[in-house]
């Protein structure tokens, strides 16, 4: 525990994972000695419940961040580089949850479960890995840990809440459209700031982010960089197909990784086990096995469809599923905050 109870700044405070961090900060009985909401002018006012009193939405300015500890930012990348070098000359840890910082060699990128010994190596700001990032390595720790790892090809199936609380009321509305045989609006997916958008409902858009010019899309390529960066190894070859389903919380994965060594599905199977932020859920005879339904509202990472691949002799395919407005972002964040909060002060 920290030696003192500390300021904390949420910036982003009025969007889908900053009420998540609200939340998590609350349940988790986080040492908050002052919270100070923050976000754009236009939310500025409104008022937000935290542990049944009203707490009032400022602007984010420069000065907002006076006497800060730990400032959690979920706002967008942009925001993140105006706002958080700023924060951090007023004294304050920054934890991002964007992409802005994620790949500087200076910035930590953490998963607590993974390697929570770097958050000490921080110089004021810590980033907060994407959400299908966190979810994958957490299950594949265990595996890095007992067999080695030399190559990653993961399929996701993406809830709409990843691109935030627009995106899950567009999939409603044109669920209800689309019942009615009418057509909804189609505005935010796959991108919002790109000129074509599809719909989402009964529908899968093999695109989550803005095209690079590999082919691939920015958030396929976060998940090869991040998981190299997180693990240490750029010998790990790491391929991605992102896509975006209709589900309003929680992401879905189909991992197949190739080991360094041999194995029996049981020792796999104990090492996902015993795992740190990991259920094993796996019985396809029983038809046990993770969905997102299920998940939601959940800290940790489900693991299932555990087998061997059928070529391979050291191939293993995973199905792995997290809400991602939790572990995958707010969740990882708040438990990153944890351990800050127990150096400050020192």
């Amino acid at each position: 525990m920290p030696s003192r109870d500390v300021t904390v700044a949420v910036l982003g405070a009025t969007g889908a994972v900053g009420e998540q961090i609200l939340r998590n900060l609350e349940e988790r009985s986080f040492p908050i000695r002052e919270l100070r909401l923050l976000a754009s002018a236009r939310s500025a006012g409104k008022k937000v419940r935290f542990k049944g009193k009203e707490v009032e939405v400022q602007e984010a300015t420069p000065e907002a961040f006076e006497g800060v500890d730990i400032a959690l930012f979920s706002a967008g990348g942009g925001v993140s580089e105006k706002f958080a070098p700023e924060a951090v000359k007023r004294g304050a840890v920054v934890i991002d949850n964007t992409n802005a910082f994620r790949m500087n060699p200076e910035v930590p990128l953490i998963v607590p479960e993974v390697n929570g010994d770097q958050i000490s190596q921080h110089k004021g700001i810590i980033a907060n890995p994407n959400c299908s990032t966190i979810q994958m390595v957490v299950a594949l720790k265990p595996l890095v840990e007992h067999f080695g790892l030399e190559r990653v090809i993961v399929s996701t199936y993406q809830a709409v809440s990843g691109s935030g609380t627009r995106a899950m009321e567009e999939l409603a509305d044109q669920s209800r459209a689309a019942l009615e045989g009418k057509e909804g609006p189609r505005n935010i997916m796959p991108v919002g700031k790109l000129t074509k958008h599809y719909p989402i409902a009964f529908n899968v858009l093999p695109q989550c982010d803005v095209a690079q010019e590999n082919g691939f899309t920015l958030e396929e390529m976060k998940m090869v960089r991040e998981t190299n960066k997180i693990f240490g190894d750029d010998t790990i070859g790491v391929t991605a197909t992102c896509v975006r389903v209709p589900v309003m919380r929680g992401h879905s994965e189909s991992i197949y990784v190739e080991l360094k060594k041999e194995f029996e599905l049981s020792e796999v199977r104990d090492a996902l086990r015993n795992g740190k932020g990991i259920i094993l859920q796996d019985d396809i005879a029983s038809q046990e096995y993770p969905m997102p339904l299920d998940v939601v509202g959940r800290d940790e990472v489900f693991v299932g469809r555990v087998r061997k691949d059928t070529i391979h002799p050291r191939g293993l395919n995973l199905w792995v599923v997290c809400d991602n407005l939790l572990k995958g972002a707010a969740t990882n964040a708040v438990q990153i905050a944890e351990k800050v909060a127990t150096q400050v002060g020192q």
